[in-house]
């Protein structure tokens, strides 16, 4: 993990986190905590893009769940939260 304390960060500006940029993913360490990650416009397209093809296959999956009749239909709304709390397929 590619790590820089806030103070380091105001001190150098965006210059200290292009030093680290390129091993990866650099977190910004606060309190000694990690509170933000700087990415590379590269590395969050790719985040952004692997999200939207998990997205996708839910949605298929959710189709094919329609599809092949594994859906459950309720009457109404309490009907579904007690199948829910009951566990009931």
């Amino acid at each position: 993990m590619n790590a820089i304390p806030a103070q380091e960060l105001k001190r150098r500006g965006i210059a200290a986190v292009d030093d680290l940029i390129a091993k990866g993913d650099v977190h910004v360490i606060r309190n000694n905590k990690p509170q933000y990650v700087v990415l590379s416009e590269e590395r969050y397209q790719e985040l952004v893009a692997e999200a939207g093809q998990a997205y996708l296959a839910r949605v298929r999956a959710s189709l094919e769940d329609v599809k092949a009749g594994r859906v459950h239909k309720f009457a109404s709304v309490d009907d579904l939260l007690n199948a829910l709390d009951s566990d009931e397929p």
